[in-house]
């Protein structure tokens, strides 16, 4: 019995022994303008294989890559695309930096440190307010995911005034707002649940 894995190994085998030995054949033919008969055709079945990509933007100018790749860039023709280079394979993608900030609070993330700044940083007035409410409204769903107990008022308010300094700390306006935006997601989800059932009942 004659195993695939005893063969030579495929380039890429997301296409398969079938094509790859096409792209093989076509690396025998001697005639130019046949070999490049028989690499529009393999072209053609490659791209049969993934109809849902035919609208991808490049998808052509892939396949000629991948049939260049696959006769290990030794195929004679003429390409209608500049093709991938057979050293640029090799190029690693330069490092990304991780970053390096520390997080004082996990489960409260980066953005709400970025957003306690600003708010600091804003004069007092209405549109303070609000964004203090919106702050302590999303440190109680952090919280809250990270601890599935319940979480008061008075743990937000502690850990609002050590993030910001002292700046920052939970007032009856800010109370009142935060409670009143409670309410309205409470109302919107109850609407949206409301309108998905009276959908399904149709």
């Amino acid at each position: 019995m004659f195993y695939n894995t005893q063969q030579k190994r495929l380039p890429l085998p997301e296409y398969g022994r079938s094509i790859q030995n096409m792209v093989d054949f076509a690396l025998t033919i001697q005639d130019r303008a046949e070999r490049q008969r028989c690499a529009n055709t393999v072209i053609n079945i490659m791209g049969n294989m993934f109809p849902h990509l035919r609208d991808v933007p490049d998808f052509k100018h892939k396949l000629w890559d991948h049939l260049a790749i696959m006769s290990d860039f030794s195929l004679d023709i003429d390409y209608p695309y500049d093709i991938i280079r057979k050293d640029n394979l090799d190029t690693k993608p330069e490092r990304i930096p991780y970053p390096s900030t520390k997080i004082r609070y996990r489960h409260y993330g980066r953005t709400l440190e970025v957003l306690i700044k600003k708010a600091c940083e804003m004069p007092d007035g209405d549109e303070k307010d609000n964004l203090i409410a919106l702050i302590a409204n999303h440190m109680k769903k952090d919280f809250m995911a990270w601890n599935k107990d319940t979480v008061d008022d008075k743990k937000i308010n502690d850990d609002l005034m050590e993030y910001s300094g002292g700046q920052l700390y939970l007032d009856d306006v800010i109370l009142k707002l935060m409670e009143t935006r409670m309410t309205m997601n409470r109302r919107q989800r109850a609407q949206n649940n409301n309108h998905g059932y009276n959908q399904k009942r149709r």
